[in-house]
């Protein structure tokens, strides 16, 4: 299993919870099975209900939408699994040794940019759920600010620390910086289409760029 696929996550969480006369378990897990080896898009509701042997009506009874169905099993996955996950991915990029802000930020983008790109499909979902849907923005952000911004901040307070982070205020900074990585990841996997794009490598390394220092160019 990929440690980044999503997906195969949910899996395997829905079934160490399974029980097996719940409808909403054999349909969570039908659903998600079907997302990972289709796609979400080309998955509809009658696959989602053949596979887990319930009438296409039951799935529409429980959440009305394909879109719902997916949220209901995301938003409680990303809940209980952020922590672990934000945690893994900072120990991971600090255990390579990142001596410089330039490097820590480098491995960072590599990083989650792989985790985007074989998740497309369901970050679309979510940046639309993030944009729309008031309820999934109030339970889900708090999760992100305590788990990763926190992160973010701290780590730019560290590279003050060593005097390769201007020195201001770390909430503004590190807003800015979480605002224009968001950003960058929303418009190349779901605002922009494929061939708006250079190699994956040389747009990483022009965002960083771009990130530290600035498009103005220098005397």
């Amino acid at each position: 299993m990929s440690k980044d696929n999503l997906l195969e996550a949910m899996i395997a969480r829905i079934k160490s919870d399974k029980k097996p006369t719940d409808k909403k378990q054999k349909i969570a897990e039908a659903a998600v099975q079907l997302f990972a080896e289709k796609g979400y898009a080309n998955t509809s509701t009658s696959e989602i209900a053949k596979r887990a042997g319930v009438a296409e009506g039951t799935i529409f009874r429980h959440y009305g939408t394909k879109e719902n169905l997916l949220l209901s099993i995301l938003l409680p996955f990303l809940k209980e699994s952020l922590p672990g996950m934000a945690e893994s991915v900072f120990r991971e990029i600090s255990g390579k040794g990142m001596d410089s802000f330039e490097d820590f930020f480098r491995a960072l983008l590599k990083n989650r940019y792989q985790f985007f790109k074989e998740n497309r499909e369901i970050f679309q979902v979510f940046i639309k759920e993030l944009l729309y849907n008031e309820d999934f923005r109030n339970e889900i952000v708090p999760h992100f600010t305590e788990n990763v911004f926190q992160r973010i901040r701290q780590t730019i307070v560290h590279f003050q620390q060593k005097g390769e982070i201007v020195d201001l205020p770390s909430l503004p900074l590190a807003r800015t910086l979480f605002t224009f990585v968001f950003s960058f990841f929303v418009s190349r996997f779901v605002l922009m289409p494929e061939n708006a794009f250079l190699d994956d490598e040389t747009e990483l390394e022009n965002f960083v760029q771009i990130v530290l220092h600035g498009i103005k160019k220098g005397n």
